[in-house]
């Protein structure tokens, strides 16, 4: 078992909560003496506080700037088909 104390802050993690749970992509956005928020890439986006003593199951990886920058190309295009506006009228 891991903590959200290891987590640093402006990093991506591919992170298991739980077990049994999914993996899932989060950022470190913000650090205080005894907290982190926390963004969940899930859809939709989610935004949290953790205690920094909070657990985690698995801190499978800190991604690479690549892997962020890959990711963020295929993230950005997948929310735009989502949210067009629909200019018919």
């Amino acid at each position: 078992m891991y903590t959200y104390d290891l987590l640093e802050t402006g990093c991506y993690y591919l992170v298991k909560e739980k077990e049994d749970s999914p993996v899932i992509l989060i950022r470190v956005a913000v650090v205080t003496d005894h907290c982190l928020f926390v963004q969940r890439y899930d859809e939709p986006m989610e935004t949290t506080w953790k205690l920094k003593k909070d657990s985690l199951f698995d801190i499978i990886e800190c991604l690479s700037d690549d892997a962020v920058k890959a990711w963020e190309v295929y993230y950005r295009s997948n929310q735009d088909a989502f949210f067009e506006e629909d200019d018919e009228e």
